[in-house]
């Protein structure tokens, strides 16, 4: 990027101005956490995080290195389980959730099972779903963080993980997901993307500084959308450097570590 930030710390801003105050939200591990605790010490203090392993609204003074990890729960309203997380999403309560995968196609469905077509012998076996699946059938707003490349931006997944739009607009709500639910934004190491309204398929919003139409078309492998006029991503402020940097990563876990 510059000498005045790294993309780990434009991808940690991004995906931070995302969240919004007063609205709740179940994170990850790594990157979704440093974005959730940078929004909650900047724009958004009343944002209420919740942790898959049973955490609710803790006073983020350290970052987590995982879901279960003791800070999850420093000061929290509730010790819970995961059980109370995904029954609050089934109820509707929880506004976002971040995910990532080892796959993505066009309508924002996720692969984190398997590469390779052959279910018994795959080229790669991955983790799979965890609560993925769970959080983004049941939450409002799913944001998805990823690098950008074409293989990870796919024609077709070669296994459908964690739903996003499906094949497109009323898909999800045909199989019985909770209607007005679905992907809401992917930040990647190019562009900052959503989806358009009618037609559910990904669509480019802004590109990161430097970056072009033509590098996000061959680092993608289906017909990326575009909006007009295509913005630029806002680079970090200072303000949202200093807090990254000295309060919510200053040992470089998730943005790594700046020279001196």
């Amino acid at each position: 990027m510059t000498e005045r930030y790294s993309l780990m710390e434009l991808m940690v801003c991004v995906a931070a101005r995302q969240l919004e105050d007063g609205k709740t939200a179940v994170i990850g591990t790594g990157m979704p956490l440093a974005a959730a605790m940078l929004a909650q010490k900047t724009h958004a203090p009343s944002l209420i995080i919740l942790f898959e392993a049973g955490g609710v609204a803790p006073a983020l003074e350290r970052l987590p290195l995982s879901v279960a990890d003791s800070y999850t729960m420093t000061g929290g309203l509730m010790h819970s389980s995961m059980d109370e997380i995904m029954t609050a999403c089934q109820r509707g309560v929880v506004d976002y959730t971040f995910l990532g995968g080892a796959q993505i196609d066009c309508f924002g469905n996720l692969n984190s099972t398997m590469v390779g077509t052959d279910l018994q012998r795959p080229k790669v076996r991955l983790p799979g779903s965890g609560g993925a699946n769970d959080l983004a059938s049941l939450c409002w707003k799913t944001l998805i963080i990823t690098p950008h490349d074409k293989r990870r931006f796919v024609p077709k997944l070669d296994f459908l993980t964690t739903p996003g739009y499906l094949s497109g607009a009323g898909a999800r709500e045909a199989v019985g997901l909770p209607a007005g639910t679905g992907p809401y934004k992917v930040i990647s190491t190019l562009a900052l993307m959503g989806y358009d309204p009618d037609t559910k398929r990904m669509r480019v919003e802004s590109l990161h500084p430097g970056v072009t139409v033509d590098d996000v078309r061959a680092n993608t492998g289906f017909e990326m959308g575009f909006v007009e006029p295509l913005a630029v991503t806002a680079e970090p402020t200072d303000e949202e450097l200093r807090v990254l940097r000295e309060d919510v990563d200053p040992q470089g876990l998730i943005i790594g570590k700046r020279a001196a």
